[in-house]
């Protein structure tokens, strides 16, 4: 396996968008690692790193991921690429969305990780975002509330985007 996608999930919705990521990118090219059941050891034999996490209460990681932020400390990041994707509800929480993904992207990348897959902010009705760099989302944005019509669209781009991105 070339990349990891380790992903924290509340509801379900980001397990099944990163089963997607993964079907997408090709099942033999990433193994998912849900974050509830990781070790920081798990990051280290790859080069290739995909964090799914949706936002969660107001402009919160997931409780999972919640348990394992110290522990990202542990990861030595230099010399991976990594790729971010986040749930998160546009109009109902519209001065946090995706905030989580801004939240874990602040942290890998202090840590040494080198951050790709950044995504338009076109097409979205929000007011900020802890997760938008240089008028961007630091990774694919989603939003299953509001607009899960697009889902399916836009991870089949973002994946292009990021196959490319990691060389693969």
């Amino acid at each position: 396996m070339t990349s990891g996608l380790f992903y924290g999930t509340e509801t379900g919705s980001t397990e099944i968008a990163a089963k997607a990521i993964q079907q997408e990118l090709g099942s033999e090219l990433v193994t998912l690692y849900p974050i509830y059941n990781t070790e920081a050891s798990d990051f280290e034999q790859y080069k290739y790193i995909i964090i799914g996490c949706p936002t969660w209460n107001i402009g919160e990681l997931s409780s999972d991921w919640q348990g394992f932020y110290d522990e990202l400390d542990d990861i030595d990041f230099q010399g991976k690429k990594v790729a971010y994707f986040g749930l998160g509800d546009q109009l109902g929480y519209d001065d946090n969305f995706v905030d989580a993904i801004g939240i874990l992207e602040a942290k890998i990348s202090a840590l040494g990780g080198t951050t790709v897959g950044y995504w338009s902010t076109e097409g979205y009705e929000f007011r900020q975002s802890k997760a938008v760099q240089d008028g961007k989302f630091v990774g694919l944005a989603l939003d299953e509330t509001s607009q899960s019509d697009l889902s399916e669209k836009r991870i089949k781009a973002w994946v292009a985007q990021i196959k490319q991105e990691f060389g693969l």
